[in-house]
């Protein structure tokens, strides 16, 4: 438990709150030193240059539309002027920017010069031009309906936000929590802190260079994010969530001389997979999984590749680790499948009645073979095949069983 919401929480952190706070200590608590400051007039377009060749290498729409959205945000703030129009200009910046990020964080990567790549860019756009037009023609009208308080309350006000204004920005803050505490990517975090990096220049009376830098800390936030998600991409399964194989190389080069590697190979996989179709498969590659990542006694579980895992005990023998593998195949064994009919119900009816009716439970289990590291074989690779060679033990035994 302490383990992972430790991982939670640094995943949360890092590296949108840390970036964030550094750009606030700099930028309020400690002076910035005589020989950075020729520099800083530079970073936000540094920022943004990096962004927009990151999202068009890597092929990251979001990251690109987000970027545009914070620049024209920044300079619609930076070039308005005094009076109605720059009042104007302030509460629809407040009102749409949160929405903008909800909304990027929310869309599927369709690349960037594509129709819908292009139908994005021109939604971006529009927003501007929309304002101004609005601006020039119905200013006072559009301004009452922006600043126009939602509840008549005198304790809401003096607010530093208007209060559409701030009904936008709190929801939007609640949406990317939730979003990411479901699931958990470094682009889910990335988004959040971008919006909170630009909250005090909305809300504040910060002028520049100060207001500029705040927006360009939100936009390194996401690059940051995206080189996070691309690295967690590399090292981690996407159809599983567990670690990679690439992790467990890298793993296995700093584990220390002693420690026990486990394979793990699904029973019968292959025939199951062809009979069931290969979304049902993918759901039992699932199962094992969260299974996996649930082992006990200091173990980690990886994907190896197809039907194959991988738990890494550091620092234990074989002895050591095999009473947690037991628990490990009892557990599987245990919890079967449940294969139910295509035609299911999408919700779950409330009656009882028939509930079995379409449904088959299907057994599933694995078989694992383990090896520990030894004096005369302490290359990684060997001790793999040590395991390797356990595992098919255990299944000309019978499968369904472990061995060491």
């Amino acid at each position: 438990m302490f383990s992972s919401s430790l991982r939670l929480g640094t995943l949360f952190f890092v590296p949108g709150g840390f970036l964030l706070a550094a750009a606030a200590l700099l930028l309020h608590v400690a002076p910035l030193p005589q020989a950075v400051r020729p520099f800083f007039p530079f970073y936000p377009y540094l920022v943004l240059g990096a962004g927009l060749f990151l999202g068009w290498r890597f092929n990251r729409s979001r990251l690109t539309f987000a970027l545009l959205v914070l620049a024209l945000a920044e300079r619609a703030l930076a070039l308005s002027p005094s009076g109605e129009a720059g009042r104007l200009a302030a509460a629809a910046v407040a009102l749409l920017l949160p929405l903008n990020l909800v909304l990027l964080s929310t869309l599927t990567e369709r690349g960037l010069f594509t129709v819908r790549g292009l139908g994005r860019l021109g939604l971006v756009l529009a927003q501007p031009l929309a304002v101004f037009w609005l601006e020039r023609t119905r200013g006072a009208e559009v301004l009452d309906l922006l600043t126009r308080p939602l509840i008549d309350l005198p304790r809401l006000e003096g607010l530093p936000l208007p209060q559409p204004a701030l009904a936008a920005v709190v929801l939007s803050l609640l949406f990317l929590s939730v979003r990411f505490l479901r699931r958990q990517g470094a682009l889910d975090g990335g988004f959040l802190w971008a919006l909170a990096a630009v909250l005090p220049p909305l809300a504040l009376s910060i002028a520049e260079p100060v207001r500029t830098l705040y927006f360009a800390t939100a936009g390194l936030i996401l690059v940051a994010a995206v080189i996070e998600d691309s690295y967690g991409m590399a090292f981690r399964d996407e159809l599983t969530g567990l670690p990679a194989r690439r992790a467990l190389n890298e793993t296995l080069q700093k584990v220390g001389r002693r420690y026990t590697v486990a394979m793990v190979d699904i029973d019968h996989f292959k025939k199951f997979n062809d009979r069931h179709g290969h979304d049902v498969g993918d759901q039992v590659l699932r199962m094992v999984a969260s299974r996996l990542a649930k082992v006990n006694g200091g173990g980690r579980a990886f994907r190896y590749g197809g039907e194959e895992f991988t738990v890494l005990f550091p620092g234990k023998g074989v002895k050591e680790a095999l009473p947690h593998l037991e628990e490990l195949r009892e557990s599987v064994a245990g919890a079967g499948f449940t294969l139910r009919h295509r035609r299911r119900p999408a919700r779950k009816p409330k009656s009882k009645s028939g509930k079995n009716k379409g449904e088959q439970k299907l057994s599933v289990t694995v078989s694992i073979g383990a090896a520990e590291w030894q004096g005369d074989r302490n290359q990684p690779a060997l001790v793999v095949k040590s395991a390797d060679q356990a595992l098919y033990r255990a299944k000309r035994g019978g499968r369904n069983r472990v061995c060491g």
